[in-house]
């Protein structure tokens, strides 16, 4: 059985292509049309002047003026101001030792710290004492050996020369017998001052840092028995910078006070807790590593030994501690807290609401405040808070809190 195909005809696929080309052209035209809807109903973007300007909040001081004594800072190390290795003058076993002798003990001037055996010293004082009374009673012989040769002299009834009648008179040997007593004497005096020695006192009111002697050592002049420190006074040795020295006050005679000193020792001491004391001296030689000037601080009573309060601190010899020394004053200058001194020595103030660019001079510029000669008066607005953007001129407004 045969089957016959039939073949599509020309007209059929005329047909089909006509419509292919309606569907595209019906697509692009909606396209179209969806794109123009868009575009008519987007918002139209309007230009408007948007130059309004806005005054920075900032917070102000007032400035004060007047007369003020700057602090200088300086740091520096606690040291006696007496110091001492206490040596023996005379040799011998030491027998006898004060309680109080001992690291960290403290003495009384004149109080008795070592005693060292006396006997032999006794002994020698007994010889010279009768060494004495022998040159004494030598003397009296030879006084009247004197007498009786004056006598004789007088009875020759002849004059000698000067020379000769010396000779006749026993001048020469009373002279001898004479010296032997001031020599005798002298030797006395030394041998008591030797027994004396053997009792070794305390200087001056002391405080014990260390001690090398004990009863049954064996001492001799030059040994040494302890270190001593008075406790009357200690000196904080400071370094302050050349350009500084011209404000300090240093006192200009022995009954003057230099300036006012508060010693702080930050790391050991409470909060707020300081000693006061003087400048006292200015020492004539530079640091040799910081080049800076050394002066010295005296502090009274450094170990509170008098004062009736028991929460005083004391100084420790070594400490390292701050000094916060009072300069001369600086009359009328304006003083400022040094953060809100700018760059270039600029401040701002706040003057009608604008920001005024000051350039000012500072004579002085001190631990916590620079201290201002021209450029700045008393009562201006200074402006504290930091700014980003600084101009000449910019409007400022101030926080209710500053007016």
């Amino acid at each position: 059985m045969t089957t016959n195909h039939a073949k599509p005809s020309s007209g059929g696929r005329r047909i089909g292509w006509k419509l292919t080309l309606l569907i595209c052209v019906l697509i692009l035209l909606s396209a179209a049309g969806l794109i123009a809807l868009i575009f008519s109903t987007e918002p139209t973007a309007v230009r408007t002047a948007a130059t309004k300007e806005t005054a920075m909040l900032v917070e102000t001081i007032r400035a004060e003026q007047g007369t003020f004594r700057p602090q200088i800072v300086a740091m520096g190390t606690v040291e006696p101001a007496r110091d001492i290795i206490l040596m023996p003058r005379v040799s011998g076993e030491i027998i006898g030792r004060a309680r109080a002798f001992t690291p960290g003990g403290f003495v009384d001037k004149g109080e008795m710290l070592l005693k060292i055996d006396p006997a032999d010293y006794e002994n020698a004082l007994r010889q010279r004492e009768s060494d004495l009374r022998e040159a004494i009673a030598d003397l009296h012989l030879e006084m009247g050996r004197q007498h009786v040769a004056r006598q004789d002299y007088q009875l020759l009834e002849e004059t000698l020369s000067k020379e000769n009648e010396a000779l006749v008179l026993r001048k020469p040997q009373l002279n001898t017998a004479r010296a032997q007593v001031e020599s005798a004497r002298a030797a006395v005096n030394q041998a008591r001052l030797e027994l004396e020695r053997t009792t070794v006192k305390a200087p001056f009111d002391a405080h014990i840092l260390n001690r090398n002697a004990n009863i049954g050592s064996q001492v001799s002049p030059g040994d040494n028995l302890a270190r001593l420190v008075g406790t009357e006074t200690y000196w904080v040795a400071a370094t302050v910078p050349l350009a500084k020295l011209p404000w300090l006050s240093f006192p200009k005679g022995p009954n003057a006070a230099g300036a006012e000193v508060q010693v702080r020792n930050r790391s050991a001491w409470p909060p707020g807790a300081y000693r006061t004391g003087r400048l006292y001296k200015l020492v004539g030689r530079l640091e040799d590593q910081t080049r800076m000037a050394r002066v010295l601080v005296t502090v009274p009573d450094p170990l509170a030994r008098k004062a009736e309060a028991d929460e005083i601190p004391r100084l420790m010899i070594g400490a390292f501690v701050e000094a916060r020394i009072k300069a001369r004053a600086i009359p009328d200058v304006v003083r400022l807290n040094r953060d809100f001194l700018r760059k270039n020595d600029t401040v701002w103030v706040m003057r009608d609401d604008k920001l005024s660019i000051r350039d000012v001079e500072v004579v002085f510029q001190d631990a916590d405040y620079a201290y201002i000669k021209s450029g700045l008066s008393g009562n201006e607005l200074v402006v504290t808070t930091n700014l980003t953007t600084v101009v000449d001129g910019a409007k400022l407004r101030q926080k209710a809190s500053d007016k």
